[in-house]
């Protein structure tokens, strides 16, 4: 399986942190999803560390270090969603395609896969502004309907008989559907998570070459369609995996 149609890493790291540190989860659990499939991870250049901390240590040490919530960032070259600097995390971030940024820290985290694990490399970060739940669930749907509209112009399923059942898949994506995001994340954030997500596969599958188009004209309005439908879709993802907010009490008296 391809490391685009799995949840980054980013984004388990975020969640996960989030929801432990929200007391949603408890920190082995936290530990046990980050890893997912590799066989560690470690963070590297946390302050007052010259060796690598293992990650389950790591998120108490961020924690102590002012961290109230953290953020993923899905960057590529020409668009750096979720970074806001300095230049030497922007930089690390957009090559490896992915970060996180722990706010109230001042720290940024860019994981680099070594071997069979995975190293998380500190560096300063800025927080970016934060993506607009609704406005970013808005442009997905739009841009959504109007990739899937000229997809099925340029009769993609045709050569790609893979992609008939993925653009099926994305019109029935409904509030019911769930994306594994850990406890503490309300059903709109897991039903926008797993529309993103399956946007991005979609996007992967139809960009790996240039098919059947007919010509250099079709496979431009494709390329430029499924574009724009991976920025809305990368947009959405860092939406739906912001920091939930606690759940409010109950009324008083």
């Amino acid at each position: 399986m391809s490391t685009m149609s799995m949840v980054p890493r980013a984004v388990r790291l975020a969640t996960w942190a989030n929801s432990w540190l929200l007391g949603a989860t408890s920190l082995d659990e936290a530990d046990e999803a980050v890893r997912g499939d590799d066989a560690a991870h470690h963070v590297i250049g946390l302050p007052g560390q010259d060796e690598p901390v293992p990650l389950l240590l790591s998120l108490g040490t961020l924690r102590n270090l002012g961290t109230r919530a953290v953020s993923p960032a899905l960057p590529v070259p020409g668009d750096p969603l979720g970074l806001a600097g300095p230049p030497a995390f922007t930089e690390a971030a957009i090559e490896a395609g992915e970060a996180v940024v722990c706010e109230g820290a001042g720290l940024g985290l860019v994981p680099h896969v070594i071997g069979a694990g995975v190293q998380w490399r500190v560096y300063a970060a800025t927080p970016a502004p934060p993506e607009g739940f609704g406005d970013a669930s808005l442009e997905l749907a739009h841009t959504l309907q109007e990739v899937i509209d000229t997809l099925a112009d340029l009769d993609v399923a045709r050569w790609r008989p893979e992609m008939a059942e993925a653009l099926t898949d994305l019109r029935e994506v409904g509030s019911r559907s769930r994306d594994g995001l850990p406890p503490g994340y309300a059903p709109r954030a897991e039903a926008l998570a797993t529309r993103a997500r399956r946007c991005l596969l979609v996007c992967e599958l139809a960009l790996v070459d240039e098919g059947g188009s007919a010509s250099a004209y079709e496979a431009d309005s494709r390329r430029r369609a499924l574009r724009r439908l991976e920025h809305a879709a990368r947009r959405a993802l860092v939406a739906a995996c912001a920091r939930p907010r606690p759940a409010a009490g109950p009324p008083g008296p």
